[in-house]
């Protein structure tokens, strides 16, 4: 018995890759990317070629668990689903009828998968009719998404990636896409094989793009608003705008003219972002003059204060130059709020009970110590996200996780640190073993994902779950309906999904959204704004009590400007991915830990010889929050000033227990309560003997 199944790689990557499994005999045994997906061609990344491996684990949460040490002592027996539903039921109960009522229990959940049923359907019914606090899920993209929304209006419309290849001129802003978006890049590549196009990258760090582009810009971390700004003063003063498309298209233009003319020239905006004069005029050139033009930006460049104003002022340069009048021209941000799925059908936020309290999951440390507004949180119920490891402000999180008197769920695939934690644990399933649809954020494809093989083991899924959970809370069995259902509801939203039917998407696997063959979203107009423009001024952000117009705003953590900070933590740190992990996922996997290797820092040379430090030394990383150890790679990736920690091992699997995030703040940026993951001023030293961890090498202590 043997069959080919196609899937959906699950996770939260703009590619949203198509996988054909093949199935002998109920078990998986080879996995390949889709020749004859129009964006995947065939291909998938180091990660997802190894899925079998994490599928088939050793290491996969197999029944039920309940704790039986202490917490974070990871100690468990296995339980039966029953008595862990009941567990669960009753616990909820006891708090939801208690002095604090419902809103003492929190869930927490992210985008372990992208799919649309198993991340954001059942689950959030669930917590909806109970009356539990909700979560605003900003940890990623919310600040990018506010100002680019302030500027251009809802739906993040942008470039269509099919019309790539077209382009002369490419600018990376913020995005290492040859590992975060590897699809995309082939179309770049392709651009600059078929026309010549030159491939810029912006970024504090030498990314594995930034090695293969034709340009690198080495901006200082948090200042590309500024640059951004920079780049409309030159333009605007050689004449270089497309003055047609701004008096047709946009608001606000004498007054971002004046604005830029007074308070960004050439030379101030050099001594912010660490560029030279001649760099920024040449790049303000080339984006004027040289069509058709994308700008890929991504949400690294606002993961700090003034992130969403970043985003913003990059917003603008498009319409400046009149670059979304061309195939390919424009902005890529995000395509996912081109899709018009019924997420209030899959979700049903009408179940929410007046005055409900919503908390951010930036400022989980704050909930579990009780520092927010409203009760404490007895209850936290975590799926698809592992807070231990990724969450801001890491000790603090940890101080909270392991209250006596909180009472957490973990639904997971593998012991992750966070569930060390838990006071119940339930095995999950992996994206074969469940069905799913999936939308995108990097194309423009609804794409349905096939159950390849049964769940293993006694793994369940998240619908099923809430199903089961619903079930014994005694809730309406008509919010819980199966999947087709909800597949049916999903597709019953706008006329660009509307028009794709259940049962043929079925049978296609994947089905371009109702859109032109080549997207070109604001070629004439049609922002969905207020005034229907590209707001250059912005009136609503006036009254929201933002700028209207595009600013520069400084990080919140400057060494550079601050003399206070700069004497005790001189180093502005940044925290991209690592291409073996994605966020922590695969961070317990064996093979790609031990490809991903140490933890490590990258540094400047003078910034290590100031500190007595050598290339492979451990070094300790910390501010008032916390400290981890990595060890010192010198590569020439950053200036001096700057470093560079990779990825998000898991803490339990990193000399001394802790990771990068014990080091960053759970503050928020200037709009969309984002993270300041990249705005995070340590000291890199020595250790002293002390505080050296007993193991030297990654996992000694397993």
């Amino acid at each position: 018995m043997s069959k080919t199944v196609r899937c959906v790689c699950p996770l939260d990557c703009p590619d949203t890759c198509s996988m054909l499994v093949n199935v002998e005999n109920g078990r998986a045994v080879a996995l390949r990317g889709n020749p004859d997906h129009p964006f995947t061609r065939g291909a998938l990344c180091g990660k997802m070629n190894h899925y079998l491996e994490v599928v088939y684990s050793e290491d996969r949460l197999r029944t039920p668990l309940k704790r039986v040490g202490r917490k974070g002592e990871g100690k468990f027996e296995a339980i039966s689903w029953d008595e862990a539903l009941d567990t669960i039921a009753r616990r909820f109960r006891e708090i939801a009828t208690g002095p604090h009522g419902p809103l003492a229990i929190l869930p927490y959940s992210y985008y372990g998968t992208m799919g649309k049923i198993q991340a954001a359907s059942l689950d959030r019914r669930f917590f909806h009719r109970l009356g539990a606090s909700t979560l605003g899920r900003t940890i990623c993209a919310s600040a990018g998404v506010a100002g680019y929304e302030y500027t251009v209006g809802s739906g993040r419309f942008g470039v269509d990636p099919y019309a790539v290849p077209g382009c002369r001129l490419i600018l990376n802003w913020g995005s290492n896409t040859v590992q975060t978006n590897t699809h995309l890049w082939s179309l770049m590549v392709e651009a600059r094989k078929n026309n010549g196009a030159k491939i810029v990258t912006i970024d504090p760090y030498r990314s594995e793009t930034a090695q293969r582009s034709d340009l690198h810009l080495s901006i200082h971390p948090g200042t590309d608003a500024a640059l951004a700004l920079g780049l409309m003063h030159v333009i605007f003063a050689r004449g270089l705008e497309d003055a047609d498309y701004l008096s047709r298209y946009c608001t606000g233009v004498d007054e971002l003219k004046r604005h830029v003319a007074e308070n960004y020239p050439v030379s101030k905006v050099a001594a912010i972002t660490g560029l030279s004069t001649q760099e920024i005029e040449e790049l303000a050139v080339e984006l004027a003059t040289t069509r058709p033009c994308l700008i890929r930006l991504n949400y690294g460049l606002q993961r700090h204060f003034g992130g969403g104003m970043a985003v913003r002022a990059i917003a603008c340069l498009p319409a400046v130059t009149g670059a979304w009048r061309d195939p390919g021209g424009g902005t890529l941000l995000t395509t996912s709020g081109t899709y018009d799925f019924d997420d209030h059908a899959l979700t049903r936020p009408d179940l929410i009970p007046p005055g409900t309290r919503n908390v951010n999951m930036n400022q989980l440390a704050e909930a579990l110590a009780g520092e927010l507004p409203g009760p404490p949180v007895q209850a936290l119920y975590v799926y698809n996200c592992n807070p231990a490891a990724v969450a801001p402000n890491q000790a603090k999180v940890v101080q909270g996780l392991v209250r006596d008197d909180l009472f957490t769920v973990v639904h997971e695939l593998f012991a992750t640190d966070t569930v060390d934690y838990a006071d119940i644990v339930l095995p999950a399933t992996s994206q074969l073993e469940h069905e799913d649809i999936h939308g995108s954020y990097g194309h423009y494809e609804v794409m349905h994902n096939a159950k390849a093989i049964e769940p293993l083991h006694q793994a369940k899924c998240n619908a099923d779950v809430f199903r089961a959970l619903a079930g014994k809370m005694g809730f309406e069995p008509e919010l819980f309906p199966d999947d087709a259902t909800l597949i049916r509801e999903a597709l019953g939203g706008g006329p660009k999904v509307r028009a794709i039917a259940p049962e043929d998407l079925i049978e296609r696997h994947s089905v371009r959204m109702g859109l032109p063959e080549v997207f070109m979203p604001y070629a004439n107009g049609g922002f969905r704004t207020p005034s229907g423009k590209c707001e250059l001024y912005s009136e609503r952000m006036k009254a929201d009590g933002l700028p209207p117009l595009p600013e520069y705003t400084p990080p919140a953590e400057n060494p550079r400007d601050r003399a206070d900070l700069r004497e005790k933590f001189p180093i502005a740190l940044v925290s991209p991915p690592k291409g073996q992990f994605l966020n922590s996922t695969f961070g317990g996997n064996a093979f790609h830990a031990q490809r991903a290797g140490d933890p490590s820092v990258e540094m400047h040379e003078e910034d290590a010889k100031t500190e007595g430090l050598t290339a492979g030394d451990w070094a300790v990383v910390e501010n008032d929050r916390g400290r981890f150890v990595a060890r010192v790679l010198l590569n020439g990736s950053v200036s001096k000033g700057v470093a560079c920690a990779r990825g998000i091992h898991w803490s339990k699997r990193s000399p001394g227990r802790t990771g990068i995030n014990s080091t960053t703040s759970s503050g928020l940026t200037d709009m969309g309560g984002g993270a300041l993951f990249f705005d995070n001023a340590v000291r890199i030293r020595k250790p002293k003997p002390e505080e050296m961890p007993e193991e030297l090498q990654l996992g000694a202590d397993r």
